[in-house]
């Protein structure tokens, strides 16, 4: 009889078989395309027009997969695929499946900016403490302490690490696929940090994704659900909302990064190997208060 430690082994090379496969194909495409690339660029730089590629977009945007979010830096060199099948360290996901459910307008002011406000993720790969800075980004705040008292982030996917370039696991779309939201969107906040002013999101920053696009100004306050979580210091535009830093969990954070990831074919997301889900979401006040 199998055991569960043989078939789980099974799994995970079926797994890496059918990404080597993949990526022979996209080897094979990416021949193809650098022929139509190279042609097209010759005409761009003609004409004096080189569009950056995106990098951290946003919700509901289905048009920008490649880069997975959209705004105005060059997108991070894909991550290295590993040669050989990555163990995967994370537990199987809770039974359940994503609520999914959308609002039309930003939630009702609800919290307390002077107190302090703790986002706890219960993920498939251990537990994350985010202390999220309600004064400095109180529409954020109080966004988070809204969809997780909905159960919005309960049973999804961290849907793409970033391995080269930067270094960071995001996470908040209940369809794991870089497009969903919540329906609404919340202004920028928290920009002028000092902690980011100077281009560099530090190891431990929590931040909003965004659809910002700096070459046209385009996508200001268009931040959703989906956000981010910097396990390395990582090289970014103050465009992103910092609204927390972890404060527990950042064992976690690396063991999902040290698994490495895998581009998805039909998104060119760079998706986790480790199995990255939020079983369950949290935010509580810390101070005492209700």
């Amino acid at each position: 009889m199998t055991s569960k430690e043989q078939r789980r082994k099974e799994l995970a090379r079926a797994k890496w078989e059918r990404q080597q496969r993949r990526r022979a194909d996209r080897v094979r495409r990416a021949r193809r395309r650098n022929v139509i690339i190279a042609a097209a660029l010759v005409v761009l730089v003609a004409a004096g027009t080189f569009g950056l590629v995106a990098l951290l977009g946003g919700d509901d945007d289905s048009s920008n997969q490649a880069g997975d979010e959209q705004g105005a830096e060059p997108t991070a060199s894909d991550s290295a695929e590993p040669s050989t099948p990555p163990e995967d360290p994370c537990d199987k996901p809770a039974k359940g499946d994503p609520a999914g459910e959308t609002w039309n307008a930003e939630p009702e002011m609800t919290i307390d900016t002077s107190a302090e406000y703790v986002m706890g993720l219960r993920t498939t790969c251990g537990d994350i403490e985010i202390t999220m800075d309600a004064e400095a980004a109180p529409h954020t705040v109080n966004s988070f302490a809204f969809l997780a008292g909905e159960d919005y982030f309960d049973h999804t996917t961290c849907h793409r690490l970033t391995t080269e370039g930067i270094f960071v696991l995001q996470c908040g779309d209940p369809q794991g696929t870089g497009s969903g939201g919540p329906g609404y969107t919340i202004p920028d906040e928290n920009l002028d940090d000092p902690d980011v002013a100077g281009g560099t999101y530090p190891a431990g920053t929590v931040a909003m994704a965004n659809q910002y696009n700096a070459q046209d100004g385009s996508g200001r306050d268009s931040g959703g659900s989906q956000f981010f979580l910097v396990y390395k210091d990582s090289p970014l535009p103050p465009d992103y909302t910092p609204f927390g830093t972890i404060t527990a969990g950042t064992d976690v954070l690396q063991k999902i990064a040290d698994t490495g990831s895998t581009t998805d074919p039909a998104t060119g997301t760079t998706v986790p190997n480790a199995t990255v889900v939020i079983n369950e979401a949290t935010v509580e006040r810390r101070d005492g208060g209700s």
